[in-house]
């Protein structure tokens, strides 16, 4: 199985959407050594590896969001990982392959877009996860955004973000950002990742 540099969270076989699966994305001393961390699990013996280890994620339902960012030209990718981290200050965090064609503009950038995506931006998730296409073109609707950051249009929620820190782990960087501008839109539901493929909320 391979995972695409431009989706993160743990790779996996996506059978709705023709996206490669996911893996899971500031200069910050500290990181837990690779060899440090012990693969044997906790009882038992048997090692926790990485196809195991993508298995249970595979149940795990996230959020899908896009995150832009300004360069010479925009950038942007669709990440599983966007978690709230705190409330004071608001501060929020995503992963990022150091492979995607993205990470060399988010290495740098100052400023970030966070973009919560709605039910039917199924095809908006895959684009922004696949190699090798011009994501900001037509039918994507954006513009530009405080600070120059691209923004989507038609989104759940946007948030354009300070980044506070890059933490090296792994394959990714864990990006820790705070918001300083956004919009939230008319109530709907989200965009889901679970067991390799988009998903949506059922009531």
């Amino acid at each position: 199985m391979t995972a695409s540099a431009d989706l993160d969270g743990p790779a996996t076989t996506a059978p709705r959407a023709p996206v490669p699966a996911p893996p899971s994305g500031g200069e910050v001393t500290g990181a837990v050594p690779e060899a440090a961390v012990p693969d044997a699990a906790v009882s038992g013996g048997a090692a926790f590896d990485g196809a195991r280890f993508r298995e249970a994620f595979r149940q795990h339902a996230g959020g899908v969001a896009v995150i832009t960012a300004a360069g010479g030209r925009p950038v942007g990718f669709t990440a599983t990982s966007l978690s709230s981290l705190s409330a004071r200050p608001p501060l929020l965090s995503f992963g990022v392959g150091t492979a995607s064609s993205s990470w060399p503009v988010l290495a740098g950038a100052d400023f970030v877009g966070v973009h919560v995506l709605a039910e039917d931006q199924e095809e908006t998730a895959a684009l922004f996860a696949r190699s090798g296409a011009d994501r900001f073109a037509a039918p994507t609707r954006w513009r530009e955004g405080p600070h120059g950051v691209p923004v989507l249009e038609g989104v759940l929620a946007w948030m354009v973000c300070r980044t506070v820190a890059r933490i090296p782990a792994g394959d990714h960087h864990l990006v820790v950002a705070r918001p300083v501008a956004g919009e939230t839109g008319a109530p709907g539901r989200p965009l889901l990742y679970h067991q390799g493929g988009f998903n949506v909320l059922r009531r």
